[in-house]
């Protein structure tokens, strides 16, 4: 990988974060919490796949912070290459979102506008939302990204790296909407909106795991959990 600074910056946070090992107690009101990702200081790398074309890859990093905020778990998502592109911040007592984290055009990492909070629902059938803004790829754009899911709260039995593990089924509406600035500076500003793009997704939680598979309804895009690392695994990996 060229990208050297990154490298280093990396290798510091990994380090720090090595020597801040600490469990963290689980406390939480929301009855799915064991379908969550474990609530540890100690971060945990996992691997999907996408079983549909076999080559992409993706890399969700996961840990714990008990701080001045209280307890909360982040999900930080990468490419294949190493690069992060966004990071989920989560409340161990409810599970709704404290903050969202983009990657903008800059490379920049950057907070984005969050109107509604929940990822994880609290009950069966109980359809929680998502929506999040933040700067375009284009200047002058930006996107709302919108997530509404639910789960029926019916508990299988679900294959995760070899095993059967208990599981829950969590189903999406996905929506992204682009705005256009137009008279940007001037009283007449405005942003218009483009025809949305809209899918369904379909994702299991398994105990003990949190995430474990995720895929489209038509299964073109299709990842699965297949392997877990450890920090010093996984940053062999994204700097060979």
């Amino acid at each position: 990988m060229k990208n050297i600074p990154f490298i280093f910056s990396l290798v510091l946070f990994l380090i720090y974060a090595c020597n801040s090992e600490e469990k963290v107690p689980v406390n939480s009101t929301n009855p799915f919490v064991k379908y969550f990702y474990p609530i540890d200081t100690v971060p945990k790398i996992y691997l999907y796949r996408d079983v549909a074309n076999g080559l992409d890859e993706r890399f969700h990093r996961i840990y714990a912070i008990n701080d001045s905020k209280g307890q909360h778990v982040v999900v930080e998502i990468y490419t294949a290459t190493g690069r992060l592109t966004e990071a989920y911040n989560y409340n161990v007592d409810s599970l709704d979102l404290m903050d969202h984290m983009v990657v903008d055009r800059n490379g920049e990492k950057k907070q984005t506008e969050l109107f509604e909070h929940r990822l994880f629902p609290m009950k069966a059938n109980e359809e929680v939302w998502f929506a999040s803004r933040f700067s375009g790829f284009l200047d002058s754009t930006l996107i709302l990204s919108e997530i509404k899911r639910k789960t029926d709260g019916i508990e299988i039995s679900h294959n995760v790296l070899g095993k059967e593990v208990p599981s829950i089924i969590m189903t999406d509406k996905v929506k992204s909407t682009q705005f256009k600035l137009i008279n940007a500076g001037k009283k007449d500003a405005k942003l218009m909106p483009s025809e949305p793009l809209e899918t369904d997704a379909i994702n299991y939680f398994s105990e003990g795991y949190g995430l474990v598979e995720f895929h489209s309804k038509n299964k073109k895009a299709h990842y699965k959990l297949e392997r877990v690392f450890t920090q010093e695994e996984w940053l062999k990996i994204i700097t060979r």
